[in-house]
This record gives C-alpha cells, sequence and structure tokens, in this order.
C-alpha cells in the first residue's frame, strides 16, 4: 500500500486554486504544462492537480519572467536548479555511506591476553594462544 500521508509534493490544488495561489491566470498554467515547465499530476478524469511544489515552481518560474528571462531561459535554469538539488541528495548519500563505513572500521575488538589481561587487537585479526603443554612433577625431598 502506498504511503497516502500529504506533503509537498501531494496533488491537492486545482487549477484555478493553483491559478489563484500563484497569482497568475489559469491559461498561463495550461500553457506551461503543454511547454513542459510545470507538470501537474492527473486525476483519472485527465484534470490538473497540482502540488505545493508546483505552486513554489510558478511563483520561481514568474519571478524569473519579471527579471527577464525568456521561457527557454526558465526552463534551463529549472533543469540545473533540478539537478543540483539532485546531486545534492547523492552527495548526502554518499557522506553518509562514508561515515557508516568509517565508524564499521574505527570499532575496537577485545581480548583476553596471555595473563588474563583486556588487550586491545586489530579487526580481523587472531589472538595467538600458547598450545604448550607445561608438566610439573614435585622434585623427590632429599
Amino acid at each position: 500500500m502506498a504511503d497516502e500521508r500529504m506533503n509537498r509534493y501531494s496533488p491537492i490544488f486545482p487549477i484555478a486554486q493553483a491559478a489563484e495561489l500563484s497569482d497568475m491566470h489559469p491559461q498561463t498554467l495550461r500553457q506551461y504544462d503543454r511547454i513542459g515547465l510545470v507538470s501537474p499530476q492527473r486525476t483519472r478524469g485527465n484534470t490538473r492537480r497540482y502540488s505545493l511544489h508546483d505552486i513554489e515552481q510558478l511563483r520561481q518560474i514568474q519571478q524569473l519572467s519579471n527579471e527577464g528571462l525568456s521561457l527557454e531561459g526558465i526552463r534551463r535554469v529549472l533543469t540545473l536548479q533540478n539537478e543540483v538539488g539532485r546531486l545534492e541528495q547523492r552527495v548526502r548519500e554518499l557522506e553518509r555511506a562514508l561515515a557508516d563505513a568509517v565508524v564499521g572500521s574505527e570499532r575496537r575488538v577485545f581480548a583476553a591476553g596471555t595473563g588474563g589481561e583486556v588487550v586491545s587487537v586489530s579487526r580481523g585479526t587472531r589472538v595467538r594462544r600458547k598450545t604448550e603443554l607445561v608438566v610439573w612433577r614435585p622434585q623427590p625431598r632429599l
């Protein structure tokens, strides 16, 4: 069963609300969907549903457009931002894996020494134990 909790990617807003929240005309949202700037999810009835993430992107598109960027320039900026986000996520994953590997390799291993004391040994090595047998015979008293 899929996780049905709501998050910023949950498609909850119909086009009229998304247009109002992003301060754009619904036809502008349709155009952005056609050219691939924002891709809302679709219901079974094929109506658009926008998420909070989509609304944020629409606001960013509007800001970039107001600054003079063309739609193609805006598409390039969004593509690069998405790539940076994916790369940052990958870096975090690799940092966690590296930290886990370092912690795993630095674990200390202890063993009993020949005199019964506790000694630290390198991971993966075995402690050599003396296996000689000492026989003690008392000397006759003279």
